[in-house]
């Protein structure tokens, strides 16, 4: 191959990724300059078409250098060599779309729902769902394009024949390695379908209390109220017991105790945690309630059951209506705050000590 040949192939295969990326930059341009002036019927459709700008960015020019490859003046060696790299690129590429495209749809379905809604039970199943699936499929992509790129290359397919005389073996081997990680997978696809917990839920696990704030295939994180992250195993919320407080809804009751003393008349501390009740905006209006639910030797125990549409504001009014009975009791019952009786009787009267007789005079002396 002579010189001029040579700087041929040179412009040629540098100049056909060029010309793709200038290609895949106009295009780029395109369609935002189109959002800009006509926004698209889809809701925030460009937003989520940004996915595939930088996959496109490998595609576009790997296909341009893929269809002239054939037309290079250099060996064939060079060809070979130069085509196999274009393939390789195509198929990450492609592979790059498909995970982009996961995150297109998971974006166009997430905008349609939110998390910090009042009942937010079916977007948390749906943010769920998304969520492990994406990550499940995400896995498969990957492995099917590693082994794709693999199988270019006659020695690895070679390689690949002899491995596959003795599966037998290491299927058994690879079985027993990896039960404990299959099983845990397992686990991570079962709570995605049967979801016993959700992003977002509130639960109690090893006597703490918090929100379900990330869920893989392994493992899942609680954020527990002092911002502490408990990280436990997917197969925790399968092979043990837990509480869900919002199971079913989103919606919370929470009680408050006041204790005070014998004293007290109930009905008007009742009458007053209604009338706040029904005034504070954390309040849904679906459950309130005031009783007496227990009486020991020395106070009263007063609860107060509210209700409100998540644990934030749960939060809130249990404080706002501690602090306002409390407030109520020492502005118009200070006399039946919780306190402590003792009774003195009469003091004992003191001890007699023995008498002594009176003596008599001696009449003979």
């Amino acid at each position: 191959m002579n010189v001029r040949d040579l700087l041929i192939a040179i412009a040629v295969g540098a100049g056909v990724p060029i010309v793709g990326l200038l290609l895949h930059a106009v295009l780029v341009a395109a369609v935002r300059r189109m959002h800009l002036r006509r926004p698209f019927s889809v809701s925030g459709l460009p937003l989520h078409l940004s996915h595939w700008f930088a996959p496109f960015r490998l595609l576009i020019p790997a296909a341009g250098l893929a269809s002239v490859v054939h037309a290079l003046p250099v060996s064939e060696a060079l060809r070979a060599v130069v085509a196999h790299v274009a393939l390789l690129g195509i198929i990450t590429g492609v592979a790059w779309v498909l995970t982009s495209s996961l995150a297109v749809g998971r974006d166009l379905i997430v905008t349609r729902q939110r998390l910090d809604a009042a009942d937010n039970l079916r977007a948390r199943r749906i943010y769920t769902q998304l969520r492990v699936i994406e990550r499940i499929v995400e896995a498969l992509i990957v492995v099917l394009t590693l082994a794709t790129m693999l199988l270019t290359f006659s020695e690895v397919r070679q390689i690949g024949a002899s491995l596959l005389a003795s599966a037998g073996i290491v299927g058994v081997i690879a079985g027993f390695a990896a039960q404990r990680t299959l099983g845990t997978i397992f686990a991570g696809v079962q709570i995605a379908l049967s979801q016993p917990i959700r992003l977002d839920d509130i639960v109690v696990v090893q006597g703490e209390s918090g929100t379900i704030e990330e869920i893989t295939l392994t493992y899942v994180v609680v954020h527990v109220w002092d911002h502490r992250r408990l990280v436990l195993p997917v197969t925790y919320f399968i092979e043990q017991p837990f509480q869900n407080w919002t199971r079913t809804t989103s919606d919370l009751l929470g009680t408050v105790y006041v204790y005070a003393d014998y004293t007290l008349p109930v009905q008007p501390v009742r009458d007053e945690f209604r009338r706040f009740i029904e005034a504070s905006p954390l309040w849904d209006h679906k459950a309130a309630g005031f009783q007496v639910t227990n009486a020991t030797e020395h106070t009263l125990e007063l609860r107060a059951l509210v209700s409100a549409a998540n644990s934030s504001d749960l939060w809130s009014l249990r404080c706002a209506v501690r602090e306002h009975l409390v407030a109520f009791l020492q502005r118009s019952y200070p006399q039946a705050l919780p306190r402590t009786r003792v009774e003195l009787g009469q003091p004992a009267p003191a001890a007699a000590g023995p008498q002594q007789l009176p003596v008599e005079p001696d009449s003979h002396r």
